[in-house]
């Protein structure tokens, strides 16, 4: 692991830099990524064809997170730009999970019965190079469009929906006082009653985690669910624990999603010890996906029956609780769709 930088002792807390200056102070440049971890001689097929479509963008506190010299490290994996990302393969396509079929709003999208999810902003902290959405027009589709003003009254139009999930890019990459915009507007609505976020940057960016988002959090009037994106017992450290802790502290219930993906958790062990540092930084496993057969993302694939016999050995090394469900999203599914075998 690289040590992240320590602050000297001389300085002041206030001269410690907030998340903002932490997300613009990002890894942007492959290359730059590769001499941090000692590997500018490694002979990884780095595309700059890849980065321009879809830009790198890590922080640096989870880039302290990777082994040095280690061209396989699982985080490495999930962020560097490869040439493999270009080869056009059969079956993988720009929308895999069928988003642009299922809007019901500016930035509302409604695939199953109850839930309405709000696209509320297409930025990330981190680019993952799996991502459903790396092809979505956000520029066009963003729920924070006109001061959220289509997407709360899509929503408000139908009693139906009792769930708001807010998802991206990552919604809390919004600062927090326009999430409390949204949320405001939302409390209006007397036929909600749960409130989810969808995000990576407690994992990524834990320093977002700080008092103004724990306030509005404390200040809200549903019960919160946060699902984290976590594939990798090696993206928790300390200061994700810290983060998290004070999300549970709020009365949120934590979860985690991941995504099965070759050569980064495509082993019992691997999965094994994810579920467990989860656990034990409180949060519980909830679905462990099979690839959205997005386009550039074909080398992470994992067949099905490879899935399926993870899954088992998980399932026989585990309590029942940190064994996540096996299931994949298929457009226009009523709900995410388990995977069993035949």
């Amino acid at each position: 692991m690289i040590p992240a930088a320590p602050i000297p002792q001389h300085a002041p807390v206030s001269a410690t830099p907030r998340w903002q200056q932490l997300w613009r102070d990002a890894v942007r440049d492959p290359r730059e990524l590769l001499a941090v971890l000692g590997l500018e001689s490694a002979g990884l097929a780095i595309s700059d064809d890849a980065a321009a479509q879809f830009p790198l963008r890590v922080p640096r506190g989870f880039v302290a997170r990777m082994r040095p010299n280690d061209p396989n490290d699982p985080l490495l994996r999930q962020v560097l730009p490869l040439d493999a990302e270009m080869q056009p393969m059969p079956g993988f396509s720009l929308d895999a999970v069928g988003d642009s079929q299922a809007k019901a709003g500016h930035g509302v999208i409604r695939k199953y019965r109850g839930r309405a999810l709000l696209i509320a902003t297409g930025s990330c902290a981190i680019h993952c190079r799996y991502c459903f959405r790396r092809h979505f027009p956000y520029a066009e589709e963003t729920a924070a469009a006109a001061g959220w003003r289509e997407a709360v009254e899509a929503i408000r139009a139908d009693p139906a929906i009792d769930e708001v999930i807010l998802s991206g890019g990552d919604p809390w990459s919004l600062a927090t006082p326009k999430l409390a915009e949204l949320t405001d507007a939302l409390a209006s609505i007397p036929h909600l009653k749960r409130l989810r976020v969808h995000t990576r940057l407690p994992v990524v960016l834990p320093e977002r985690v700080d008092d103004a988002l724990v306030d509005w959090l404390d200040a809200l009037p549903w019960p919160v669910t946060v699902v984290l994106h976590a594939n990798h017992a090696s993206e928790f450290d300390d200061s994700v624990d810290a983060a998290l802790q004070r999300l549970r502290g709020t009365g949120a219930l934590l979860l985690n999603q991941a995504v099965l993906l070759r050569g980064v958790n495509d082993s019992v062990d691997a999965l094994a010890e994810l579920s467990e540092r989860g656990h034990a930084a409180g949060v519980l496993p909830y679905y462990l996906h099979q690839l959205d057969r997005v386009q550039g993302a074909a080398h992470f694939e994992v067949p099905d029956e490879v899935a399926l016999r993870l899954h088992r050995d998980l399932a026989a090394r585990l309590s029942g609780y940190l064994v996540p469900r096996l299931v994949r999203e298929v457009a226009g599914d009523p709900g995410k769709r388990p995977i069993h075998s035949a």
